[in-house]
């Protein structure tokens, strides 16, 4: 039941980001200095936060996916399912742990 909310969440977050990024990039065409004013307040380390969870958000909506994709389409599937559900777990966590590291050194350089 978990995974099912947390892919509802994460959904829901990837498409409010996507619909916020296309606003402030029409602010190209309305306003070019108001575009570059709401660009800069992007610079923040918040904002960094933010962009570090949606990159959680979307690999584990994709990994989720794929795993509701081969309970619906594989005969096996939901038989599957759990152990599905701990191996899409493992490769989230090996490859979000180095990421956050990683995004985590650069945001501290970035904001010295």
């Amino acid at each position: 039941m978990w995974s099912w909310v947390l892919h509802r969440i994460t959904g829901a977050t990837i498409f409010f980001f996507l619909f916020v990024h296309v606003l402030d990039t029409a602010l190209v065409r309305v306003s070019p200095q108001t575009y570059n004013e709401v660009v800069a307040t992007y610079t923040t380390p918040i904002v960094g936060l933010m962009e570090f969870g949606l990159v959680a958000a979307v690999g584990f909506h994709a990994l989720n996916g794929i795993r509701i994709i081969l309970i619906d389409f594989w005969a096996d599937g939901p038989r599957h399912q759990k152990t599905m559900l701990w191996i899409i777990a493992v490769v989230y966590l090996l490859v979000m742990v180095p990421a956050a590291v990683a995004i985590g050194i650069h945001m501290m350089e970035h904001f010295r």
